[in-house]
């Protein structure tokens, strides 16, 4: 595997990890083996903390100024609005048409499934209460985000991405990642191309083996409205094909789309591949150019491990490609990251990136250089966001080590600071 950081000495992780984090300080080098009690794999293992508290820290230290842009952004309750209104009414004038007639067929993949899309990740801008000063607004408003996927998803995604931020990388506790039996297992042409068609269905289901956030009446709200407006659909329409268009929707929405590539395109590493692709905008503007070296706000910060894309697939989903920035700043919305990205542009432009979704999928799948062994885990460090059996805490049920300590259940109860520039 492609060595993704030097050999400096590695910087302490945020969340004490134990007697096992003594042994890291005299590490010469970040990389690790994998856990001892853990079947061989082939991911990056690694002792340092994530990229982007420290990037964060030198960013604010910088431009302070940066921090103005955090808070709720009015525009996010219209455009959700928007879209449901078209989603239902799509679903409406498809009532007598069959699934495998290819206008329901193409309505779904053009329309539903971009849509869908959309309000998948209008519920991961809402998960930071990003919509609303009222935490309580949020959550209803990512119930109604998520009528017209069909099923119901908004109250069980906010606590596992929320761990997302705060675990970046940690096994058992980041349910992005994928396990050591999916990478071995799908680790051929056929298993990238099952995963990349299927990935909607790994995203649903893998949360269920790794750890269970408290069920609590915001999940009982979700389900009960989800079912009610499905019951109610099917009824007024006379159909139940309204239903299969928000399903057939959300499938494709995570299939072989082009917006669906900015799951494989946030965190997996393309750094091995030989045809290059991923160059920095930095590169982009001096190739062609003598090189010159000089010292660099981001000669001293962990490398990094999630890749940016600037493209104009951001129009349909709230700028998610700018997903450095908003790792780096999650209280930042997304009509204000491009501004972000201007004000801190020497510490942007530098980071490798993609220019193109479509061809992330393509490579991942036909590029032996590439797949699911390109992620960066840690054993230890980060931490629950809305707490976790005890189980999951030590143990996780992917099987792979994760310390107890660090791991400890928040303990503010739900657990996220919103303004999440301290953490």
């Amino acid at each position: 595997m492609p060595s993704l950081v030097t050999t400096e000495s590695a910087p302490h992780l945020r969340v004490s990890a134990g007697k096992d984090q003594a042994s890291t300080d005299t590490e010469t080098s970040v990389r690790a083996p994998p856990p001892e009690d853990s079947s061989v794999d082939h991911f990056f293992w690694t002792y340092t903390e994530e990229p982007h508290r420290s990037r964060r820290q030198a960013i604010i230290k910088a431009h302070p100024e940066v921090t103005k842009l955090c808070g709720y952004e009015p525009l996010t309750k219209y455009v959700v609005l928007g879209v449901v209104s078209l989603q239902v009414l799509c679903a409406c004038l498809l009532r007598d048409t069959s699934m495998l007639n290819w206008k329901f067929l193409a309505t779904a993949y053009i329309i539903g499934a971009t849509a869908n899309q959309n309000l998948f990740l209008a519920i991961h801008e809402i998960s930071h209460n990003l919509a609303f000063r009222s935490p309580i607004a949020n959550r209803l408003l990512a119930i109604f985000a998520n009528l017209p996927i069909g099923l119901p998803y908004s109250a069980a995604f906010r606590p596992y991405h929320l761990t997302h931020h705060k675990s970046l990388g940690v096994a058992g506790l980041d349910t992005d990642l994928p396990t050591a039996f999916e990478a071995w297992f799908l680790d051929s042409l056929l298993g990238k191309s099952f995963f990349c068609t299927f990935q909607i269905l790994f995203y649903a289901v893998r949360p269920m083996f790794i750890y269970s956030p408290p069920f609590t009446s915001i999940h009982v709200l979700n389900l009960i409205t989800q079912f009610v407006f499905d019951y109610a659909i099917v009824k007024l329409c006379g159909s139940a094909q309204p239903l299969y268009y928000f399903i057939l929707s959300s499938f494709l929405a995570g299939s072989l789309h082009p917006c669906a590539g900015h799951f494989i395109a946030e965190h997996y590493f393309f750094s091995n591949v030989k045809t290059g692709g991923t160059e920095s905008i930095e590169e982009q503007k001096t190739a062609g150019k003598p090189e010159s070296k000089k010292e660099h706000p981001l000669d001293s910060l962990a490398p990094p491990e999630t890749y940016s894309y600037y493209g104009p697939l951001n129009i349909l989903t709230y700028n998610v490609g700018l997903h450095n920035e908003h790792h780096d700043f999650p209280a930042i919305p997304w009509t204000r990251l491009p501004k972000l990205h201007e004000i801190a542009k020497e510490y942007y432009e530098p980071l490798p990136c993609h220019r193109s979704w479509v061809w992330v999928i393509w490579t991942f799948i036909l590029d032996s250089n590439v797949g699911m062994w390109c992620r960066v885990k840690r054993s230890q460090g980060g931490r629950v966001v809305g707490g976790g059996g005890q189980d999951a805490k030590r143990y996780g049920r992917s099987g792979e080590t994760i310390s107890a300590a660090s791991a400890a259940k928040d303990d503010a109860g739900d657990g996220w600071k919103e303004s999440e520039l301290q953490n």
